[in-house]
């Protein structure tokens, strides 16, 4: 009887990690046989790969590796300053501590400007928990304290291509609250301090001082050291002087782990506090001002109306009022797209500073200037009488039974210079400017170069944003822009301010400074200095001279008396009882709505010494009715009282 051997003594073969069990010993050794006694031990089965196969397989196999060794290049050498800041963005967090913003105060340091916290949620795209299930959660809690859906937060978070998002400016206390005590469950998510606005009586200085605003996706391209959360100056004074106000930004830097756990905080630098503005601006001038143009306008029925008050001496600005008017803090303290919409779309553009950008036809206020270029020019002596008989005719120079009338307000009989500019002669500067028979007129030419001589047809040059130029027409501009020719007609319109002369209120202003003064065109400045936090001084802005001595003194003495004589027995008579002498030009401009005229107001006073220049420009007052001088009366007295 066969026996199985005993398998007591099978050991595990060496190198071999499992065990052979003595069975598959067996039964290999019997297949083992089985292959010899077929004749098969011997013989194998081979299937050789064809060439191209291989080929492919070496060539697919250095590809991949090529591709891997470049891919390496890229990450380790070329784009290694890259993932290397991106690593140290990662752990290295730099944050800017804003500085307070300088103040602005009136010329006798009343402060007009206040400086109010303020606190915003913003998001730091880094931080969010972008693949992980807190995601949702996360969002959900915010939106629901924010009372919007998470699908809208979720967007605005898309949509902004920086690393912050800001979230939700100046968050309500309310708010403010509810974040404070889930905040740390936000991950991302972060309360900023910063500061708003606060301008004290917001609307009676808004086109001076202007706004700040939030900063806007185009501005933080093109400006450097600036956050998603900075506010700056949007208008006025806030964006003229901008640089000056904002001060220098501090440094902070943070660093954290991988975990977003904060390991060191380093404070690089302090931040620098803005400087402040210390204007020429009179404030209770300037409230005086807007209240009588208010009260003026609700009583001729109009809606738009300018005034500005120069010092003659240095050209500071005393005070500027446009009307209508707005509440800066609005802009300052944020706003809805609707509550913006209401404003941009109201018809009287509330936001349009008329002062600076304003463009009017002046009417009977360049008779000054005329005046001054015909003396300057030696076409006529002030004495010299004209016959004004309400009327001038002249005859079409292609067809002398055509006849053109220029019409005067009223008959003048015989004028010369001083009582032409005193009761406002039209036919006296018809004649001096165009010309009329045997006496030579400026013409076009001449007229405009001493137009621009006393700054109109140009910027003044003053601190503010947004100024216009007026225009000065010729016949070179008429030929470009309407392929018209210069006519005599064109001549007669343009000596007393009508056609297509335009000027803002500013720019008249302006020149009737260097009436004033006696020959000197100054720019007009709304800063006179600016100080440091502790109202210390750091600079002082001189005045400075645009021109002067372009007139000779005895032929602005001819023009100034004049203008005296206008307010003796003149246009503006009623300034006669003032407390002081004053000097006036009045001007009633044509619109292109029949029957409605811009009015004006020019005054100098004290006539012998003069501290103030104002102007003052209703816009579309119906009829003839005299609008601006009331106002000028009534700001006068009080001021000199």
């Amino acid at each position: 009887m066969f026996k199985f051997p005993s398998l007591r003594g099978f050991k595990k073969l060496k190198g071999f990690k499992g065990e052979i069990e003595p069975q598959e010993i067996f039964l290999d050794k019997l297949a083992q046989k089985k292959e010899e006694e077929l004749g098969l031990s011997e013989r194998k089965i081979e299937v050789l790969l064809s060439e191209n196969l291989l080929r492919l397989f070496y060539l697919s196999f250095l590809i991949l590796m090529l591709v891997f060794l470049g891919k390496t290049l890229q990450l380790q050498i070329f784009n290694n300053e890259e993932f290397f800041l991106r690593a140290e963005e990662n752990k290295l967090r730099v944050y800017q501590v804003r500085p307070n913003r300088g103040i602005i105060y009136d010329q006798n340091l009343k402060q007009l400007i206040w400086n109010e916290s303020s606190f915003d949620l913003v998001l730091d795209k880094r931080d969010f928990p972008w693949e992980t299930p807190e995601k949702e959660e996360i969002l959900e809690k915010v939106s629901s304290i924010l009372q919007i859906t998470s699908l809208e937060l979720e967007e605005k978070i898309m949509e902004t291509e920086s690393l912050q998002v800001l979230i939700k400016e100046n968050i309500s206390h309310e708010i403010l609250v509810l974040l404070e005590t889930k905040i740390d469950e936000l991950l991302g998510f972060q309360i900023e301090k910063n500061i708003v606005r606060d301008y004290l009586q917001g609307p009676t200085f808004a086109h001076l001082i202007g706004f700040t605003g939030k900063i806007n996706s185009g501005e933080l391209k093109n400006l450097s050291n600036y956050t998603i959360t900075d506010y700056l100056g949007k208008q006025g004074l806030e964006k003229e002087y901008e640089e000056t106000l904002r001060g220098e930004p501090g440094r902070l830097e943070i660093l954290k782990d991988a975990r977003n756990q904060v390991l060191s905080q380093t404070k690089v630098s302090d931040p620098q506090p803005g400087q402040s503005l210390v204007l020429w601006l009179d404030s209770e001038l300037q409230e005086k001002v807007q209240e009588e143009l208010t009260r003026t306008l609700l009583n001729s029925g109009t809606k738009k109306g300018a005034a500005i008050a120069l010092d003659p001496k240095t050209g500071g600005v005393l005070a500027m009022v446009s009307l209508p008017t707005f509440n800066n803090n609005s802009f300052s303290k944020g706003m809805t797209q609707k509550e913006y919409a209401v404003i941009q779309n109201n018809p009287s553009k509330p936001l349009f500073n008329r002062v600076v950008a304003g463009q009017y036809a002046t009417g009977s206020t360049i008779k000054p200037i005329v005046a001054a270029a015909a003396l300057q020019e030696e076409i006529i002596d002030p004495k010299k009488l004209i016959f004004d008989p309400g009327f001038l005719e002249i005859e079409d120079q292609y067809n002398p039974e055509k006849i053109w009338t220029f019409l005067d307000w009223k008959v003048h009989d015989w004028t010369d210079m001083r009582k032409a500019i005193a009761q406002s002669c039209n036919v006296y500067f018809y004649i001096i400017g165009g010309g009329y028979k045997e006496q030579e007129g400026l013409g076009p030419t001449r007229i405009k170069e001493y137009l621009s001589l006393f700054g109109w047809g140009k910027t003044t040059q003053i601190d503010l944003p947004g100024e216009k130029k007026g225009l000065l027409p010729d016949p070179d501009w008429k030929k470009e822009v309407k392929n018209e020719g210069w006519w005599d007609g064109d001549t007669y319109h343009l000596s007393i301010g009508q056609g297509d002369v335009l000027a803002t209120p500013l720019q008249v202003a302006s020149s009737f400074v260097a009436i004033a003064n006696q020959g000197k065109l100054l720019e007009p400045k709304i800063v006179q200095k600016v100080v440091n936090q502790d109202k210390k001084l750091v600079r002082e802005i001189d005045p400075e001279i645009l021109n002067e001595n372009f007139i000779d003194q005895e032929n602005l003495q001819v023009v100034r008396e004049g203008m005296r004589e206008a307010v003796i027995y003149g246009s503006s008579v009623l300034l006669s009882n003032l407390p002081v002498k004053a000097a006036a030009k009045t001007g009633t401009a044509q619109t292109p709505k029949e029957n409605y005229y811009h009015n004006w107001i020019t005054v100098f006073a004290p006539y012998d010494d003069p501290e103030i220049v104002l102007t003052i420009m209703i816009e579309s007052v119906y009829g003839e009715q005299v609008a601006a001088l009331p106002v000028a009366k009534e700001i006068l007295s009080w001021y000199f009282r």
